[in-house]
Parts: C-alpha cells; sequence; structure tokens
C-alpha cells in the first residue's frame, strides 16, 4: 500500500506502463482513468498529500457523460468499444439513450436524467458495477497480475464483486495519499495520450475504419458546434453579440468557446461558455485562460445565467465550472503560462487570486 505521497511524474510513468503493457480489451481503463482524472480535478483536496475518497457512483456518471456522445452512430454504424461480444458500458447507456429518445439527437446527458430518472438510475447501478469488476479492479494491475497497487486499495475487488460488498465498503473507492493531487497535475498531459490510445483501440477494433475514415477522434471526443446553437442563441440575446475576450461585434455563426477548454475538461455547463470571435477561439484553442478571464466569466450575473438555463432547458453547471477551474490552477505549477488574448499570455500567480480560487 503506497503511505506516502507520490511525485507527480513517477505516478505518471506507472501509469502510462500499466497501459502499454496491459491488455485492452475494451475502452473502459481509457474511460475510467479519464473519469477519475476529472474527479480529481474538481474535488481537489487543499493538501497536495492528502487521500480522496471517490463515489464509485459518481465516477459512473463521469463514464456514462463520456460514452454518452460516444454510441451515437458514426457514419452509419455504432462503433465498437470492446473486442467482447456485450460490451455492457456502450449498451446500458444506448439503452439510456433510446429512452430519452436522444438518438442520433444533441440531447444532454442532464436532460435524459429528467427525463427518465428511472432508466438512469439503473444504467448508473449497471455501470458502477461494472466498473468495479472490470477496469477498477484492473486498472493497476501488470500483465499477469503482477504489480503493487499505487492509486487506491483494491485488495476488495474481483470479477463477481456484489453490490452488497460495494456498499459495504461506502460505495468508494479511496486514493491514496498524493494521488489525487498527481492526477490533477498531470491531467493536461494524460487525458491528451488516453484519447489517444482510445482513438488507436477503437480503430483496433473496428476494422472497417481504413486510414480514409475522417475524423475518428473528433467523433469520440469533439464538440459538434451545431449542438451549441441554442447556447449562442440566448447567450448573445443575455450578454449582448460581442467577443466575450476582445469585445469585437459577432458574426452571425460565431463559436461558443469553452473557457475552461474542452480538452482538459469536457464541461458544457453555460458557466463555462462564452461567445467569442473566430480570432480568439483560433488563438486560444486549448490553452489555460488567465485566472483574469476565468473570473471574468464567473463573475457573470448568476440570476441571468439562470434565467438562460431555464429558457434552454440547458443546465449552468456553476459549482462544477468553480470547482474544476480551482482544481485545474491548483493543480498547475507556479508561472505557468496561460492564455490572455491573442497573442499574449500571462505567468500564473495565485498570489493575489479571487475568492473562488483561494476557497
Amino acid at each position: 500500500m503506497n503511505e506516502g505521497a507520490e511525485d507527480p511524474l513517477a505516478l505518471g510513468q506507472r501509469i502510462v506502463a500499466v497501459l502499454e503493457t496491459g491488455a485492452r480489451t475494451a475502452t473502459y481503463k481509457l474511460a475510467t482513468l479519464t473519469a477519475l482524472i476529472d474527479h480529481c480535478v474538481e474535488h481537489l483536496p487543499a493538501d497536495p498529500s492528502a487521500p480522496l475518497e471517490v463515489p464509485v457512483r459518481a465516477l459512473a456518471h463521469r463514464v456514462v457523460e463520456i460514452y454518452w456522445r460516444q454510441v451515437r452512430p458514426f457514419e452509419g454504424q455504432q462503433l465498437r468499444q470492446s473486442s467482447q461480444p456485450v460490451a455492457r458500458i456502450p449498451r446500458a447507456v444506448t439503452t439510456l439513450r433510446e429512452a430519452a429518445g436522444a438518438q442520433g439527437a444533441g440531447l444532454s446527458l442532464d436532460l435524459a436524467m429528467i427525463r427518465c430518472p428511472e432508466v438512469y438510475a439503473a444504467t448508473l447501478e449497471d455501470v458502477a458495477l461494472t466498473l468495479v469488476r472490470q477496469p477498477i479492479h484492473r486498472l493497476q494491475k501488470l500483465p499477469g497480475g503482477g504489480g503493487v497497487p499505487f492509486l487506491y486499495d483494491d485488495s476488495w475487488m474481483h470479477d463477481q464483486v456484489s453490490r452488497r460488498t460495494l456498499d459495504a465498503h461506502g460505495g468508494v473507492i479511496r486514493l491514496f495519499h498524493g494521488v489525487a493531487y498527481g492526477l490533477a497535475r498531470l491531467s493536461g498531459l494524460l487525458k491528451p495520450a488516453l484519447e489517444i490510445l482510445w482513438v488507436e483501440d477503437v480503430r483496433r477494433m473496428n476494422r472497417h475504419l481504413d486510414a480514409n475514415v475522417p475524423d475518428v477522434a473528433g467523433h469520440l471526443f469533439g464538440r459538434d458546434r451545431t449542438a451549441l446553437a441554442p447556447a449562442r442563441s440566448a447567450l448573445k440575446e443575455a450578454f449582448g453579440a460581442r467577443c466575450f475576450y476582445c469585445e469585437v461585434p459577432l458574426a452571425a455563426n460565431n463559436p461558443v468557446d469553452h473557457v475552461l477548454p474542452w480538452s482538459r475538461l469536457g464541461i458544457d455547463g453555460l458557466a463555462n461558455l462564452v461567445l467569442a470571435c473566430g480570432r480568439c477561439n483560433g488563438s486560444k484553442l486549448h490553452a489555460l485562460p488567465s485566472v483574469e478571464l476565468m473570473d471574468r466569466a464567473l463573475s457573470r450575473e448568476p440570476a441571468v445565467l439562470e434565467q438562460v438555463a431555464e429558457a434552454i432547458a440547458w443546465p449552468t453547471q456553476y459549482d462544477r465550472v468553480v470547482a474544476a477551474a480551482r482544481g485545474v490552477y491548483r493543480g498547475e505549477p507556479a508561472g505557468s503560462l496561460t492564455w490572455a488574448g491573442p497573442g499574449r499570455a500571462v505567468h500564473l500567480d495565485l498570489s493575489s487570486a479571487p475568492d473562488w480560487l483561494r476557497v
């Protein structure tokens, strides 16, 4: 058992070693690790060396959120995510989409939860149990089952673990000291690497995807700009048709930008969305914005955002965005460059951070 806080770089090296040497018969390990990283970012302890309890059902929700987009048909076919005959997690997510009437549509998971609460609850239980029996149980194992646990205690987990056993352990996995901080610190490096491995695995499991098939990565991890059209119109009406970053007047079909980059944390809540011009959107790309810009986004009138959310049935996710921003900035090395506008960058300095970052 890991009793001391591990250096983030060493932690990352161990994770990569497991992923590169272990068998991946499904994308579940990659999904679980992605969800675990995001949870750590959004629940980063104030003490970098502290342990962290992660509710398995909260992890399951994030995994459902990841597959929610991916199970949609790609060029007329649903992409295989497992080499096994039955892919339990994609099947459960597909069942939820069908129950919510989201086939091929841009319906959000949040709205599906409202439309079909019982189906969502059953999906969550199914996915949570699958995670404990499969990827969580195997995520730290080297080929042959060897290796010392370095992320969490998995001594009670096995392929046939019951829901009763999961609940007897509080329904949580307990990350060792310093692991949450290490994963949050490495999020900007690990998540792109996980996506690369994911695309490779999907291509391997779907033989019809040859080199000429366009943008598999975009289907799996991109954000369909047309799906953000309702938010674009509503934000223009509420805040005016000007770029949030540089305040130039906007064209009719301007981008909607994720302040916290979509590639870092896929949060679509209105609190993380702003209107941008093409120049600013293209310049920012995957960069972390300056604390000042993040603070400006979070300082928008909450009541106005709530009115927009109610009008278009779109969540604000304000608390989640605050928690994620706090985790991302605290996990970045002091002095890191952040985006402050086209051609401008500022060094990260938390010595005079806003209140939401100092909590």
